[in-house]
């Protein structure tokens, strides 16, 4: 009988979503609202660090409000490295804002605080500074958000984290992702370390920025007894439902980003020999929760390249996926201003992410090691 199917991220459930699940329709809250998104979010402050935060349907909407508090506007620049998944930048081209990327020359593929200290010198000179500069934690690694916000302090220009799957992973002093920006996203998709299933949730230091978006969050809803309106805004608030699961996975979070990390290291002592195969690098300063695993295949010295190790794996039965294909060579962004771009591309080109879920077990581990390495130079 063929192997099933290796999946790159599935969720993985702690064992108490029943009881929390069961617990929450018992109590007659579905809604986005009662006892259950509260105490998500109460739960996500102390493992975040942050003061206030925001459970919301997913981390794109997360994005989304950040964007509209921060005051993004039509004709406004917002700045992101292009080594990132769409999400990071959709919602500001929604609201008519103009992306500018940066290469991915930071740790980890990340964007570098020099290169962005340089183009906001530059961009002062000209009269156009961004709106928001909204740096990625690549995969579970966190951004030299430190160096990033000293870069933009000057300039006045505020930062959005996009730490959508840096749940868990730590920064410059053991901070948590996210934690020094203005504001930080986070992401509960199916796929990621923590999940509700589809959630999402914004978080910060200032709580009027959070109430602002609370209020966003709630379809702008005034304090009144009908419903008035003063701005608009939108139905993106977490079912209690979801977050009963989000309650019930929370707890387990150190255990899995360990898991992960395990994995990560298992593919390092399994594949690390092969020449022409490398690992995206850790920094000292900080730690990954290891969401997914990427591999950096470089043709000659390997023997093969990323495209024909995946093909191999998808032959075999495992689910892999390219690194990011930097927004700049993406054709929804072929106008967008640039900065570099050679080594996203690069990255995009040799980069290939390896099953990483929570539950994966050492048997399914070594199969991927056994088709990679066949696909090696004897």
């Amino acid at each position: 009988m063929p192997a099933s199917r290796l999946l790159l991220s599935p969720p993985a459930l702690a064992g108490g979503e029943l009881d929390s699940l069961r617990a929450t329709l018992e109590s007659g809250w579905v809604a986005p609202a009662g006892p259950a998104p509260a105490a998500f979010e109460a739960a996500l402050a102390e493992v975040t660090g942050f003061p206030s935060v925001l459970a919301t349907t997913s981390g794109t909407a997360a994005l989304h409000l950040g964007y509209r508090v921060l005051g993004v506007a039509p004709g406004d620049e917002v700045w992101a490295p292009t080594l990132t998944f769409v999400a990071t930048v959709a919602p500001a081209v929604q609201m008519g804002a103009v992306p500018r990327f940066l290469d991915a020359t930071g740790p980890g593929g990340t964007l570098d605080p020099g290169l962005l200290a340089e183009e906001l010198a530059r961009a002062a000179r000209r009269g156009r500074l961004p709106r928001a500069v909204v740096p990625v934690d690549l995969y579970g690694q966190c951004c030299d958000l430190d160096g990033i916000v000293a870069a933009c302090e000057p300039w006045g220009v505020p930062v959005l984290s996009d730490s959508a799957a840096a749940m868990g992973s730590r920064g410059r002093g053991g901070q948590h992702a996210g934690r020094g920006a203005r504001l930080a996203a986070f992401s509960f998709n199916g796929n990621k370390i923590v999940t509700t299933g589809g959630g999402g949730a914004l978080a910060g230091d200032d709580p009027a920025l959070i109430a602002r978006a609370r209020a966003l969050a709630g379809q702008a809803r005034e304090p009144a007894a009908h419903y008035q309106h003063e701005t608009t805004g939108y139905a993106y608030g977490l079912s209690s439902v979801l977050a009963a699961v989000g309650l019930a996975q929370l707890p387990s979070l150190a255990e899995r980003v360990a898991r992960r990390r395990a994995i990560f290291a298992a593919y390092a002592e399994g594949l690390g020999d092969l020449p022409g195969l490398s690992f995206l690098a850790e920094p000292n300063w900080g730690r990954s929760n290891r969401w997914l695993s990427v591999v950096l295949i470089e043709p000659a010295a390997f023997g093969a390249d990323r495209e024909a190790v995946r093909r191999a794996l998808d032959a075999a039965g495992v689910e892999t996926r390219p690194a990011w294909k930097p927004l700049h060579l993406q054709p929804a962004f072929r106008d967008a201003p640039l900065v570099g771009g050679e080594v996203a591309a690069v990255l995009f080109e040799r980069g290939l992410c390896l099953p990483s879920g929570s539950a994966m077990t050492a048997a399914d581990q070594a199969r991927v090691i056994e088709v990679v390495r066949s696909c090696a130079r004897r």
